[in-house]
């Protein structure tokens, strides 16, 4: 079928819900109102006020008490209404979430998503448009994931709910209404592997989240000029599959790594020591980033200015030539 991202994640929310009794979806308005992206809507009347919990405005309370959950063996699916909210809870996922099952020698599982809509380009207001991925990426003990489309959208959150880890499920707002295919029958691959998602010869480019679409944007654009493209989506960021990156640097010989999130110890950092580490003498250029400024996220008539777009991962294409 064709639908959005953001009815993909509906859908996929719902059949967790039809196929265990034991998913429950808690936050802020996700009842009566359906969230304020409107993903869960219709699921309270149709799923009942015990699966489908509207909470206070308290997201550390929100966490705490899907943490006893999960300990008492249901599997709680918590939405964090924005990226900028989740700090309050901040302290319950490094210090609870990602630890508990290591702190118990895994007598103690924590099947728990924290379902964050991230990043900006909906012209919101201040604490409506972080990218806090590298928090959460850094701490032990968490996976992180991060879909660009409809049909991993449909498929990921599927897998990240039936999963024994707690997982930090990356939804990129922006790309909530973009539409694609959905396979409703089976999924793409595993959850925790990254895609080569357009095929090239001349640089590779990697990215995750909304980053993706400009990337291909700017594959397209590249092809009016001769240059091949291959571009790379991550899908999850902890643990980071990049074999499948190290494979096409080592015929491209280029690479570059894109990002809205700050380019200080971002994840394009990460990246780009393990391709160096795993790739050197393939390399023909140093691995480039795109990412967002090192400061914090501009006021909503700024943000185009401060986000990666698809000129400027042509520019970090063009000097990956120079070199």
């Amino acid at each position: 079928m064709t639908t959005t991202l953001g009815k993909a994640i509906t859908l996929g929310l719902r059949r967790a819900l039809e196929n265990d009794d034991k998913v429950i979806i808690m936050g802020e308005d996700v009842g009566k109102l359906g969230g304020v992206f409107r993903i869960t809507d219709g699921l309270q009347k149709d799923f009942g006020e015990e699966r489908v919990i509207d909470t206070p405005l308290a997201e550390s309370g929100i966490i705490g008490t899907a943490v006893g959950l999960a300990i008492r063996g249901y599997r709680p699916v918590c939405e964090i209404q924005f990226d900028g909210f989740v700090y309050p809870a901040y302290d319950q996922i490094v210090s609870q979430v990602a630890k508990m099952y290591y702190r118990s020698q895994g007598r103690v599982t924590i099947p728990m998503v924290i379902r964050i809509p991230f990043g900006g380009g909906i012209g919101a207001v201040e604490h409506h448009s972080e990218s806090p991925e590298a928090y959460f990426a850094h701490t032990a003990g968490l996976k992180v994931v991060a879909c660009s489309n409809p049909n991993d959208a449909y498929w990921m959150l599927q897998q990240a709910i039936t999963s024994d880890d707690p997982i930090v499920f990356l939804e990129p707002k922006r790309r909530y209404w973009e539409k694609g295919e959905v396979d409703l029958d089976a999924p793409a691959g595993p959850l925790h592997a990254s895609r080569v998602v357009r095929p090239g010869t001349d640089v590779t480019v990697v990215a995750y989240g909304p980053m993706v679409r400009t990337c291909l944007d700017a594959a397209a654009a590249a092809d009016e000029d001769g240059r091949s493209i291959e571009v790379i989506d991550l899908r999850t960021i902890s643990p980071l599959d990049l074999e499948p990156v190290y494979e096409s640097i080592r015929r491209t010989g280029r690479c570059v790594v894109v990002h809205e999130a700050p380019s200080n110890l971002g994840i394009g950092a990460e990246v780009a020591a393990r391709v160096t580490e795993k790739c050197f003498y393939s390399l023909e250029a140093p691995v480039l980033r795109v990412t967002g400024f090192d400061t914090p996220y501009p006021a909503s008539r700024l943000e185009e200015d401060f986000l990666p777009d698809l000129d400027r991962v042509l520019d970090a294409v063009d000097r990956s030539f120079g070199f």
